[in-house]
Parts: structure tokens; C-alpha cells; sequence
């Protein structure tokens, strides 16, 4: 075994800075250099944050959290608070709007993006050794492909995926993974696993769905009835964090709406959208038509959000019942587009057929070295494999696109890199250049 496979000592868990300042630095001069700060000018800037611009510039211009859409349409639950916030606050120091405002919001996602390069070596390092953590942290900080979501999208994504990359960490340290001893679970790490998964629910709450099975596989770590019992106890304290977390976003929907909205609450108007008669399943469009002018619009102002939202719930379900083939048609529809990426009509063809390939192989070398991983055992594969099926599966109700499976990237990184090294040693053939890649042992 050479030293780049050997079980790392705790130092071997620090990634490379120049991983990190590699991957800041490459993302902010695009930024400059495509003009990537440029606002949007139509429909008042609506392309620019989409309903997450619109709710933080009211924050910005002392209107409350309201507003998802054009004009002044009341309070909302339509967007969580957690990246809403930030950019409110880049707002009002920046101006609404603003170039500048727009540099400094990509910036920030960059920021995300870089810091996310060292924890996805940890993974790699912790689960399969040092030279895989290498590999997989070098892809991240300048694959294209995930380089967009900091540069080009004005949304929680960047955000959130470093959050969930550091939860899986963080796990990882407490199951002691890559290490000769197992790691005892203390207060601190439980309560900072209750402050990340209560932070991820105010940035993007379909992430939750992965807070009780790591919670659980923690858990199953633990020998010995006291331990298990002191773990539970602990996971307990970790819950309460992640609602204290949350409690205030919950009081206020409490106070404004008189309804528990414990995220978001505009799931009715999302379905009645995406399984209308004469939906197509396309993630085009806008669940509410944000001209002001607008029938629809008029209506959701008229009625409220809360209102409105029941009202178009109950015809969404009404659509399921009455048309099933349909429904079950869409549903195929958005698994075949989250996995295989959402067809673009605009554009030079060359480039729809770079990037969808790139969308498509990386999906298919993702999902196969989540399959080797669990066949050999590794270290997390049933976490990781536990994500791959629960994350999208929301999505395939309701809509697909491209930048819902970056919080999958982290570990895809890691287990592609795994992937192709066992293809190398194991499988009896030999790819172009992977003798220079992963020398022989």
C-alpha cells in the first residue's frame, strides 16, 4: 500500500489550501471576466434570484418578507429565509439590483463552492484514502459543471450543498471513519449536527429527508447499551437544536398566516403547475405569472398566499386523480430529465450536446460507484446510497433541473474518482491515461 492509500492520520484530513484558493479564485475571475455580474433587465430584474430576488429586495426596501413576485402581494412563505437573508442583506448594503449587488452575491456563492473543495477531500481521504481525496476535491473546484451553480445561479444551491457536504463530515468524524479508533460521540458534535441540519431547513428543507437516516446511522455506530442510550440522549439535544434553529421562521408563519408552515408553503401552487392537464413536464415557466397585469396574478394578490395555494392544491390533486396516466407519465419524464439533464431548444447544438453528456455520464458514473461502493463496503456507501434514492425523489413529482442534484456532487466526486481506480487495478482493462493518474502500487 503506498503512503497516498495508507489510513490517513488526522492532519491528512486538511485539504491542500491551494485546492481551495484555486477553486475561489478561478470562480470570481469568471465572474469578471464573462460579466457574469451583468443584472438581467426584464420584467424588473425578475431572471435575476427569481422569487428569492424579489422577496429579498423587499426585506432590502423595508417592505417585510413578502412579495415573491411583481408588486406588492403580502406576506409570503414561498421561499425559506436562509439564503433569502443573505442576499437581502447584499441588498441593502449594494444596492437592489445592482451590478455591484450581483458581483458580490456571486462572489459570496463562490465562496460557498471553494469552502465546499476541502470537504469533499475529507470524504474522499476518509473513505477510500488521500490520492482518491485528491482527485475528487481537484474535480470539484474545476468541473464546469459544477462551477455554474456558484458563477452563474442566484439561489440557494451553492449554499446548501456545503452545508449537507459538511453534515456528511461531520458524521464521518463522529463514526469515526479513517480512523485506527473510533471516535466517541460528544455534546459538541451532536449539538453542531442539530445547528447544521436546522441551518440546511432554512436553505433547502428537501434535505431534511436525509436528518433521521444520518441520525440513525450514527447511531447504529454506537456498541454497548450505555453508549447507545447516551447517543440517543444526545440525538435528542441535536433535534432541539435543529427546531431552535427553525423556531423562528415557524413563529412568524404562526403570527402572520395562523397556520403551521414549518418551510416553505407554496407546495400547492408547485403541483397544481407541474401536473396540470397541459403540463409537459418541462421546468418552464412560472408558477405564478409574475406580470402584475396577469389573471393569475391578480387572483393570487386577491386571495392571499395562503388561500391561494390550498385552492390550487386542491385542483392539483383533482388533476392526479382524474388523469393517473398522465401524472405517472410526467413522473417518468422528470426521472429521465433529473438524471439525464433537462433538454435545452436555445443555443448551438454543440453545446446542449456537451452539456447534457456531461450531465448524463457523470449521473451514470455517480450512480455506479455508489453500486461498487456498496459491493465492497466501503465506509458510508449505504449513506450515500440512502441520498441517491430519497433526494430526487420529490423532484420527480414536481420538477426537474440540473442544479437539484448538485448536493449528490460531493460524494459523486469521490466515488466517480473510486470508480475509475478500481476500473484501473480491478476490472482487467485499462483506460487512456489512467497509468499516469494512478500510478501501480
Amino acid at each position: 500500500m503506498s503512503h497516498l492509500d495508507a489510513p490517513p492520520a488526522e492532519s491528512s484530513f486538511r485539504a491542500p489550501r491551494a485546492i481551495f484558493w484555486t477553486a475561489f479564485l478561478v470562480r470570481v475571475a469568471y465572474i469578471g471576466i464573462a460579466h457574469q455580474y451583468r443584472v438581467p433587465a426584464g420584467n424588473n430584474h425578475f431572471e435575476f434570484g427569481w422569487e428569492t430576488g424579489r422577496v429579498a429586495a423587499s426585506l432590502a426596501a423595508g417592505h417585510g418578507y413578502s412579495s415573491p413576485f411583481s408588486g406588492y402581494t403580502g406576506p409570503t412563505t414561498w421561499m425559506v429565509p436562509g439564503f433569502t437573508l443573505l442576499l437581502a442583506g447584499v441588498f441593502k448594503v449594494f444596492g437592489i439590483y445592482t451590478p455591484l449587488s450581483a458581483w458580490m452575491i456571486q462572489t459570496i456563492d463562490s465562496l460557498f463552492q471553494a469552502l465546499t473543495a476541502p470537504l469533499v477531500y475529507e470524504m474522499g481521504a476518509r473513505v477510500v484514502g488521500r490520492r482518491n481525496g485528491l482527485w475528487a476535491a481537484w474535480i470539484w473546484a474545476l468541473y464546469p459543471g459544477i462551477m455554474q451553480y456558484g458563477v452563474k445561479w442566484i439561489w440557494e444551491t451553492s449554499l446548501s450543498t456545503m452545508l449537507f457536504a459538511a453534515v456528511l463530515v461531520l458524521g464521518m468524524r463522529m463514526r469515526g471513519i479513517g480512523e485506527e479508533t473510533p471516535s466517541t460521540h460528544r455534546t459538541r458534535d451532536w449539538a453542531l449536527f442539530g445547528l447544521l441540519w436546522g441551518a440546511i431547513s432554512m436553505c433547502n428543507p428537501t434535505l431534511l429527508l436525509m436528518a433521521p437516516v444520518e441520525g440513525l446511522w450514527l447511531l447504529a455506530g454506537l456498541r454497548g447499551w450505555k453508549n447507545l442510550l447516551r447517543g440517543a440522549a444526545l440525538a435528542l439535544l441535536s433535534g432541539t437544536v435543529c427546531l431552535a434553529v427553525a423556531a423562528p421562521w415557524i413563529l412568524r408563519n404562526e403570527r402572520v398566516f395562523h397556520a403551521f408552515i414549518p418551510t416553505r408553503g407554496n407546495f400547492g401552487a408547485e403541483a397544481a403547475m407541474a401536473w396540470a392537464p397541459d403540463s409537459t413536464g418541462f421546468p418552464w415557466g412560472a408558477t405564478v405569472p409574475t406580470m402584475e397585469a396577469a389573471p393569475e396574478h391578480k387572483l393570487y394578490a386577491r386571495m392571499g398566499e395562503l388561500a391561494y395555494v390550498k385552492m390550487r392544491g386542491d385542483l392539483a390533486w383533482q388533476w392526479a386523480r382524474a388523469y393517473p396516466r398522465h401524472f405517472w407519465r410526467l413522473v417518468a419524464l422528470r426521472f429521465y430529465m433529473f438524471w439525464a439533464s433537462v433538454p435545452h431548444t436555445t443555443g448551438p447544438l454543440w453545446v446542449e450536446v456537451v452539456r447534457s453528456s456531461g450531465h448524463c455520464l457523470s449521473s451514470i458514473a455517480g450512480i455506479l460507484g455508489v453500486l461498487l461502493a456498496l459491493r465492497r463496503r466501503l465506509p458510508a456507501a449505504g449513506l450515500f446510497a440512502c441520498a441517491v434514492v430519497l433526494l430526487p425523489a420529490i423532484y420527480y413529482f414536481i420538477s426537474a433541473g440540473s442544479r437539484f442534484r448538485n448536493p449528490l456532487e460531493p460524494f459523486f466526486c469521490v466515488l466517480i474518482v473510486f470508480l475509475f481506480q478500481q476500473a484501473e487495478r480491478g476490472w482487467g482493462f485499462t483506460l487512456p491515461g489512467l497509468r499516469v493518474l494512478w500510478p501501480a502500487r
